[in-house]
């Protein structure tokens, strides 16, 4: 299927490893020229390379810490035109609730939340301009069913949830989309680094752990595993292409059946 993506401008936050690279990846083999984000010149740089060996694709590079406001408009003002915004950074931390200081609160907001968010003001009124758009938040299942072992992570995706379906919402008849992603349980460079720390310390094998997880942390999974990026990255390919005009204001799945409900 062609997605119609040839010369889009794509711009992927924390697209350096994971499922933001997985995204990059699908959207550049596609024809789009994707914008490759990451905190460091040389993450960056790695990065790119390998992305155009492996799909001869177009893309171009901004080093920088997105939650920060300056940085963002700086990356605004070297690309004024993207089209489609992937809305992908993110950090995630195991800790029970009565250990996460009022500091850890806020900076999950800041990285989670108000990075897409300041990304998306800045760059809808050119979105408008040109009648077309793609805006799309990666949140998680853990925006629906909020996870014991990390609540400030689960309210950081709720959230993103609410302002992807206003914004939706504020841009209804036009051109431009809003929706956001739900992942699951995903078998990106954060979990394999944190099962790898596990594993140091337990001595389990990384489908032990898998085995156990899904047997007690997620039990309500379908599939009984990790996703992989690139399964997420197939679904964010599609509504970010000119194929899925019509799904907006829409939390997407990707979750393995892990939420349990049809809908």
């Amino acid at each position: 299927m062609d997605l119609q993506l040839t010369d889009k401008l794509a711009l992927v936050t924390g697209s350096t490893a994971g499922i933001g690279y997985a995204i990059a990846h699908t959207l550049a083999a596609e024809g789009a020229t994707v914008i490759v984000n990451g905190r460091s010149q040389n993450a960056v740089d790695d990065a790119i390379t390998k992305l155009q060996a492996e799909t001869k694709g177009r893309l171009l590079g901004f080093a920088g810490d997105l939650s920060k406001a300056e940085v963002a408009e700086a990356l605004v003002e070297r690309f004024p035109k993207v089209e489609i915004l992937i809305n992908n950074l993110g950090i995630f931390e195991p800790v029970a609730f009565e250990d996460i200081p009022d500091t850890d609160w806020l900076r999950f907001f800041e990285i989670n939340v108000l990075s897409g968010v300041r990304l998306s003001r800045l760059y809808l009124p050119a979105m408008k301009a040109a009648d077309w758009g793609r805006i799309i938040f990666i949140s998680s299942e853990s925006a629906v069913q909020i996870p014991a072992e990390m609540i400030h992570y689960g309210m950081t995706k709720t959230a993103q949830l609410a302002i992807s379906r206003g914004l939706a919402e504020s841009v209804a008849g036009t051109g431009i989309t809003v929706n956001s992603i739900l992942p699951g349980p995903t078998k990106s460079r954060g979990v394999i680094d944190f099962v790898e720390a596990i594993s140091s310390t337990e001595h389990k094998s990384f489908n032990d752990f898998e085995t156990e997880f899904f047997q007690t942390v997620r039990p309500s999974s379908l599939i009984k595993r990790f996703a992989t990026p690139e399964e997420v990255a197939s679904m964010v390919a599609y509504v970010a292409s000119p194929l899925a005009s019509a799904t907006t204001g829409a939390a997407l799945r990707v979750d393995g059946g892990t939420i349990k409900s049809a809908f």
